[in-house]
């Protein structure tokens, strides 16, 4: 037997009945098929895609905000990348060249110290999980005394969505979830 048929019968004493798991974010989608998952289950487990990412699931109206603000020269605009080829009324954050991409909230500080006559804002896009660090970052500016940063909050909260989607379902198809 190879590898593969090895995974899928340890997989099948866990469980021999159907099961259905829920990933909620795009990355555990995109992970899921680059890493094969799918291939290494038996056919009674399946994955299903749930509500989206914060980034995939913004409204319109929240990246409207961002590039009307995009498009007035005071500001920065500090972004992770994702942020930039979400569309929005055929537009999007990536045609602004003061849209600057970051890799953590704390490097919209570095761009708040190297630019005092800008006001940089962050966009705080994220699941719960990422709140604490954009307040730690907020605090840590407030202590820095950067006048000139500040937050566009865009965070999405998972229970409410995972609350509507298991209270839909009457038959509890949904036997588990892969959260952030």
């Amino acid at each position: 037997m190879n590898k593969v048929e090895d995974i899928k019968n340890n997989i099948m004493k866990i469980s021999r009945r159907d099961i259905c798991i829920m990933e909620v974010c795009g990355t555990h989608t995109m992970s899921i098929a680059r890493t094969g998952i799918r291939s290494l289950l038996p056919k009674n487990i399946r994955i299903i895609s749930g509500p989206g990412c914060p980034v995939c699931v913004t409204p319109s109206g929240e990246i409207n905000a961002a590039i009307q603000l995009a498009k007035d020269d005071k500001f920065i605009i500090a972004t992770f990348g994702d942020m930039l080829k979400i569309p929005s009324e055929n537009d999007f954050l990536q045609n602004y060249k003061n849209v600057k991409i970051v890799y953590s909230p704390l490097d919209s500080l570095r761009l708040a110290k190297e630019s005092p006559d800008k006001e940089i804002i962050f966009l705080g896009i994220g699941f719960e999980t990422t709140a604490p660090l954009i307040g730690s970052t907020i605090r840590t500016a407030e202590r820095d005394k950067l006048n000139n940063f500040s937050v566009l909050c865009m965070h999405k909260i998972v229970p409410p969505a995972i609350d509507v989607i298991l209270g839909n379902d009457p038959d509890k198809r949904i036997g588990g979830l892969i959260l952030p």
